[in-house]
């Protein structure tokens, strides 16, 4: 860690004093103070990672490194920085929690903190975050295509599934009472067959001819994507509705005090925190939904 009189520095003088459960005591930022890219608003150009910005735990100060590290780079380059959002990754969840609201103790990551675990899973990182990986150069045009390529197939095999009916045939009957799963009465579609608990897109595999060769992580995808098809829907819609407020960006020198009916506390909340986008501006402890929506009007009205 960098060994830094924090008086002498801008925007560090409200630094404080924190012990965490290692029995260390050591300097750490207000994390308020940072922008999701984990600059500094103050200070262009210094990043901040790790402990110091108040979390606790290997994994949360690895997770800060690498998208400070990212977004240096990105920085020296001219490129815009590297952001995951809330639905994107845990390490969305992590940066916007310590940026946004105020922290009273380290911060540890657990999934409950997150709204959209459904689509969190590790087994769906790579489809996630394959684009952000290409677009700051650190996946190669090989795997980048490899994953393009699963997504295809994925895609199009969870549609044939939807689209391939069976009928109620002695082979069709016998398969299911071989499976302990209930005889068809009418057709069914080798889609809704999978979502019954006791069948998989494997374990139908001897009546859907038809099925082209997968991978195995591509096969656990395929019966993911279809089992549970209704709740990620849902989920997907919740995620289209976050990021249309997140979508809404705040002008960098918005002065609150000419925003009317803003009450005292949200104002004085939203010129400490200086919230990037109104998605952001709602997650601020002490700014209510009434006064999000007093600045989307304020915003519509004096929008250039």
């Amino acid at each position: 860690m960098l060994d830094l009189d924090r008086r002498s520095v801008p925007g560090l003088e409200n630094a404080v004093i924190v012990r965490n459960a290692y029995a260390i005591e050591y300097d750490c930022i207000n994390a308020t103070q940072l922008k999701a890219s984990l600059e500094f608003k103050e200070i262009d150009g210094l990043f901040s990672a790790g402990q110091s910005n108040g979390s606790s735990g290997y994994e949360e100060a690895a997770a800060q490194g690498i998208i400070a590290g990212i977004n240096a780079a990105m920085k020296l380059l001219g490129k815009d920085p590297l952001i995951l959002d809330r639905s994107d990754a845990y390490i969305g969840v992590l940066i916007d929690d310590l940026v946004t609201k105020e922290t009273s103790e380290p911060y540890r990551m657990m999934t409950s903190r997150a709204e959209y675990r459904l689509l969190l899973r590790q087994d769906y990182a790579d489809l996630r975050l394959y684009e952000y990986g290409h677009r700051a150069g650190l996946l190669s045009d090989e795997r980048y295509n490899a994953v393009v390529e699963k997504k295809r197939i994925i895609e199009e095999e969870v549609q044939r599934l939807s689209e391939t009916s069976v009928g109620t045939s002695a082979k069709i009957q016998e398969f299911l009472r071989a499976h302990g799963s209930t005889e068809l009465t009418s057709g069914s579609t080798l889609a809704e067959l999978i979502r019954r608990p006791e069948l998989s897109y494997e374990a139908i595999a001897d009546i859907d001819p038809e099925r082209p060769e997968v991978s195995e992580t591509t096969a656990e995808q395929i019966n993911i994507e279809i089992k549970y098809e209704g709740y990620i829907k849902r989920q997907r819609i919740q995620v289209d509705q976050f990021r249309k407020l997140e979508k809404k960006l705040i002008p960098e020198g918005i002065d609150y005090d000419d925003v009317p009916s803003l009450r005292i506390e949200a104002r004085q909340k939203l010129k400490k925190m200086r919230p990037a986008s109104i998605g952001q501006a709602s997650r601020i402890s002490g700014v209510s939904p009434a006064d999000i929506n007093v600045l989307l009007v304020y915003l519509g009205r004096n929008r250039d």
